[in-house]
């Protein structure tokens, strides 16, 4: 598997092509900006050879979603994700676009909503899904276990964690989420988060001071 790092709009959400080498077939993760944005992460995808099978969503916020129907839409491709939990974050669009300074983005319904613990093939890659709540109810992480890399949208961060203080987040699901749920995983496993630089589980184990092993002492 291949990770193709791609920030989109205003806040630098970290939109990601997820690539198969082999199969040169692709997701595209969190699609965060619309219009010029999603010219942009296409015209990345067209440059790289590849073939988008699929838009793979985290979670229901705006500056993670703000593209998906669009991209949808040119592509004929089916929007997987997130948990169904997330359902009345999808359903506030047009709130979230005044709250977070966005222009209105077209409401959606994933062709698919997602489990925990089931798999998503990219080409010959299985992503694993993994049920994150706290940032959001319905918040999933993406979880490669052979290349040892996740995707955890905005439930954390190199050095810091998610928000919890939006309609449906709650601090104490958010770090259980994390300590229970991802840093299992392994602590040499590589994150993407929503916004800003990649770090490993074992790194913010060790140092993050909201949810490293000192924190929860």
């Amino acid at each position: 598997m291949k990770l193709y790092v791609i920030p989109v709009a205003s806040y630098q959400e970290n939109c990601v092509v997820v690539a198969c080498e082999r199969t040169q077939r692709a997701a595209v993760v969190d699609p965060g900006g619309s219009g010029s944005d999603v010219d942009k992460v296409l015209a990345e995808v067209d440059d790289l050879g590849l073939t988008v099978e699929s838009i793979l969503v985290t979670h229901g916020h705006i500056d993670h979603v703000a593209g998906v129907k669009e991209m949808s839409d040119r592509l004929q491709v089916p929007v997987i994700g997130p948990h169904e939990d997330d359902r009345p974050v999808l359903a506030q669009l047009d709130k979230q676009a005044k709250l977070f300074g966005y222009p209105p983005a077209p409401g959606f319904e994933p062709d698919r909503w997602v489990e925990d613990g089931e798999s998503i093939d990219v080409g010959d890659v299985r992503l694993q899904v993994v049920l994150v709540p706290g940032h959001t109810p319905g918040h999933v992480a993406f979880f490669d276990p052979e290349s040892r890399y996740a995707l955890t949208g905005d439930l954390l961060f190199q050095g810091a964690i998610g928000r919890s203080d939006f309609p449906g987040g709650d601090h104490d699901t958010l770090v259980r989420s994390i300590r229970e749920k991802l840093f299992p995983l392994g602590d040499d496993v590589t994150f993407v988060p929503g916004h800003g630089p990649a770090s490993t589980f074992g790194e913010e184990r060790r140092t993050n001071p909201f949810v490293g092993d000192a924190a929860v002492a």
